[in-house]
């Protein structure tokens, strides 16, 4: 179909002068409205106003600009059908074939959270999202270009075709209007649905990022979505899976916790080393040194930039790492990377999506992210025994930790060094057996912590008999009072934080 005639009116005005002199070059008239007429005009292109046109000024302070017979039935009208030309010729309305428009910035305008309503409501678009509809509905006769970034390839086509757009092209461009359209209407209602954290309708645009090499496994299809441009961008390495990128999330959030240089290595979602250090090299020995055997094949995630030097020593301690992801890399640690085809470097800044959505029961859990620091002084000493700075110090880190792994978790920690990790049993003090077994003598002087509270004292007596001089949990069981009374028993400090952390 062979364009002659085009409506244009943006919001976004990037690239719409080239776009505007490529279609007049093609010898296509162009109608336009407000703010979009007054550039092109000023530039020199042949434009004619849709005042002209509909015979009619803008009116309401803009609100009425292309709401008219004459624009919509120049739109609407099904060139396949004779009945709808002959009205066409019968009322005086030319046909446009190509509507080029992107609606009001509703999302940008409210993205402070500062703007007044009556602001706002500015915001809401009418016409442009009328015009795009309109056109998307009628793609058999009309073209609509909704994205700048499709103007080049829209003038390509139009330059080898004499001026024609293909069917294909037609179809795939309304679809991409009517992704526009809802979108835009998603915001709206979002906003006016304002003032509830979980509105009764929830809508969520996402947009796909990546095809994934499989799903959670390889017999399994997938691909990653996202609700916003990603923080995250691969910088060599095989295609990702959906396992790598549930890992490389849990490794990411867990260094984040930490202001110092630190070093976790995931496995399975799961911790087996996180350590601080003098720097990301020594916090990747100290990781390493927690479970090296688990290490093998495990994500890395430093939150400082790694350097050569760092990219050496992981490939001398560990063999084989799966993934890496850190703030920067150093030319010199891409250059060693890069070496390894299979290994998959990520760079990342902090994620910043505020809430957790999770499927569940043909459903979606929607929540917000457990995060950011427990407040220190919500935290009690439930016994007779003090803790020391260093008993802090050793708490703090594990308490952090212990919130990334899998319940039913036990931490033992001591130094900025996790040296025991327990995920994922069905009793506490199981959970503690296994951190404990994971430590062996290491765990002499350590803290420990727990992501739930301790429903016997079993659990705190085998944590201490495994070497454990302090511990830190949410507390809460109806059999508190036992379990803060063994520890008094023992002669060490327990911290109650009032705030557990499961992790399913």
């Amino acid at each position: 179909m062979k364009i002659k005639r085009a409506l244009i009116s943006v919001s976004d005005k990037t690239g719409i002068e080239e776009l505007a002199s490529g279609l007049v070059e093609l010898g296509v008239t162009l109608v336009s409205s407000g703010g979009t007429a007054r550039l092109l005009a000023k530039a020199g292109i042949q434009v004619t106003t849709v005042s002209e046109v509909t015979g009619f000024p803008e009116m309401l302070d803009g609100r009425v600009k292309t709401l008219h017979p004459k624009i919509h039935g120049g739109i609407l009208a099904d060139r396949r059908k004779p009945q709808h030309l002959a009205q066409l010729r019968e009322h005086g309305i030319a046909a446009i074939d190509l509507v080029v428009s992107n609606l009001y910035p509703f999302a940008k305008t409210i993205a402070s959270g500062d703007i007044a309503e009556d602001d706002a409501v500015e915001q809401i678009d009418i016409g442009g999202p009328a015009m795009v509809r309109a056109a998307a509905k009628n793609y058999a006769s009309v073209a609509v270009v909704v994205n700048p970034d499709r103007y080049t390839s829209v003038l390509d086509e139009m330059r080898s075709t004499s001026g024609a757009l293909s069917d294909e092209t037609r179809a795939a461009l309304a679809a991409e209007a009517f992704s526009h359209t809802a979108a835009y209407d998603m915001a709206v209602s979002q906003w006016m649905t304002r003032g509830g954290k979980f509105p009764r309708k929830l809508f969520l645009e996402l947009d796909r990022h990546i095809d994934l090499r499989y799903g959670e496994n390889p017999h399994q299809a997938g691909a990653f979505y996202s609700t916003q441009a990603p923080t995250w961008r691969q910088l060599s390495g095989k295609e990702l899976s959906y396992t790598n990128i549930l890992d490389f999330d849990a490794a990411w959030r867990l260094v984040g916790e930490f202001s110092e240089p630190a070093v976790a290595i995931i496995k399975h979602t799961n911790p087996s080393g996180v350590a601080t250090g003098r720097d990301i090299t020594d916090a990747y020995q100290r990781a390493v040194e927690c479970d090296p055997r688990s290490a093998f094949g495990g994500i890395v995630a430093a939150n400082r930039e790694i350097d050569g030097a760092t990219a050496k020593r992981m490939g001398e301690i560990v063999a084989i790492t799966d993934i890496v992801i850190g703030p920067a890399f150093s030319k010199d640690a891409l250059t060693t990377f890069k070496a390894k085809k299979n290994l998959r470097v990520i760079e990342a800044l902090p994620f910043s999506n505020p809430r957790d959505v999770r499927s569940a029961a043909d459903g979606l859990l929607v929540q917000d992210l457990d995060s950011g620091a427990d407040p220190f002084d919500e935290m009690i000493v439930a016994g007779s025994v003090e803790p020391t700075e260093e008993d802090w110090k050793d708490m703090t880190f594990a308490w952090k930790v212990v919130r990334h792994v899998k319940s039913n978790s036990v931490v033992f920690a001591v130094g900025g060094q996790a040296v025991g990790v327990g995920a994922g049993q069905m009793s506490r003090v199981e959970a503690v057996q296994l951190a404990a077994q994971r430590a062996g003598d290491r765990a002499k002087g350590t803290a420990c912590a727990t992501d739930g509270f301790f429903p016997f004292r079993d659990g705190v007596d085998a944590a201490v008999e495994a070497g454990a001089r302090a511990i830190i949990h949410p507390g809460g069981s109806v059999r508190d009072s036992e379990v803060i009374a063994a520890a008094d028993q023992h002669g060490i400090p327990m911290v109650l934080t009032g705030r557990r952390h499961f992790r399913h």
